[in-house]
C-alpha cells in the first residue's frame, strides 16, 4: 500500500500487514498519516489489502462520474479519520478495477463494504452521511 507523506510528498510503500502501525517516510522521516483512505489501483493490492490487513478495512466502490459518489468522497473522508487506528479506509474506482467490481456484485455505486478477515462482513449502498454509514456498517 501507497501513503504519501504530508511533508515532502514522497510516496511510501507500506506493506498490508503493518497498516496498523505508525509508519514514517523513508525521505524525512516525518509520521505518515494513517488517516487518509488508501487508493486502491488494482485488483492485486485490493487482495492484498483486505486479505492481509491486520485491521478490519471499509472499502468505498465508487466512479469519477458518478455524482453521488462524487457527494460522498468528503464522508469517506471523515470516516477514515475517525477510524484511523481501528479501521482501514480504502478507495476502488470501479472503472478501472471492474473485475473486483463484478466478483462482489457492485451493481449501484457508490457501495461501501466492511471485510473482516478477507470477508465481506457488512454492505451498504448510497450517499448518506458518515454517522449514517458508520452506523450501518456497525462501526
Amino acid at each position: 500500500m501507497i501513503r504519501r507523506c504530508a511533508k515532502c510528498g514522497a510516496e511510501n510503500r507500506i506493506p498490508s500487514e503493518k497498516l496498523d502501525k505508525r509508519a514514517r517516510c523513508g525521505r524525512c522521516k516525518e509520521a505518515l498519516p494513517d488517516s487518509e483512505p488508501i487508493a486502491l489501483a488494482d485488483e492485486a493490492g485490493f487482495t492484498e489489502l483486505i486479505g492481509r490487513s491486520p485491521l478490519p478495512v471499509i472499502v468505498d466502490f465508487w466512479a469519477p462520474w458518478c455524482g453521488p459518489c462524487r457527494m460522498v468522497a468528503p464522508e469517506i473522508e471523515k470516516l477514515a479519520r475517525a477510524k484511523a487506528g481501528h479501521y482501514i479506509v480504502a478507495k476502488l474506482n470501479t472503472d478501472e478495477v471492474p473485475a473486483v467490481a463484478s466478483k462482489y456484485q457492485i451493481q449501484s455505486i457508490p457501495t461501501v463494504m466492511l471485510f473482516r478477515n478477507g470477508q465481506v462482513d457488512k454492505r451498504v449502498a448510497g450517499a448518506m452521511p458518515m454517522s449514517a454509514m458508520a452506523n450501518a456498517l456497525g462501526v
